[in-house]
């Protein structure tokens, strides 16, 4: 028994395994330096890496469900991944 699953779903989910393994290496990092000043550096560096991966995740998403969802939808789709980045990013 075969499971089809489509190429998005795989790319998605491989940027997800890519991401979570960059934060176990940085928190293996941060704990092998034992410096503040290196941890601050680390976890900033995750902070530029987070909100990348989280936008080609859904960008590949979107691409994959760009057949089945109008354009109306897809505008809504695209303001509400702009809200996250702002509201993360906002000081």
């Amino acid at each position: 028994m075969f499971i089809f699953l489509e190429k998005a779903i795989i790319a998605m989910a491989f940027l997800r395994v890519i991401s979570g393994s960059i934060e176990i290496f940085a928190a293996l990092l941060i704990l092998k330096f034992n410096d503040i000043e290196k941890a601050l550096l680390i976890n900033g560096s995750l902070a530029l890496i987070g909100p990348i991966i989280m936008i080609i995740s859904v960008t590949i998403g979107l691409v994959g469900i760009a057949d089945k969802v109008s354009i109306s939808k897809l505008i809504w789709i695209a303001c509400g991944v702009g809200c996250i980045l702002y509201g993360v990013n906002s000081k």
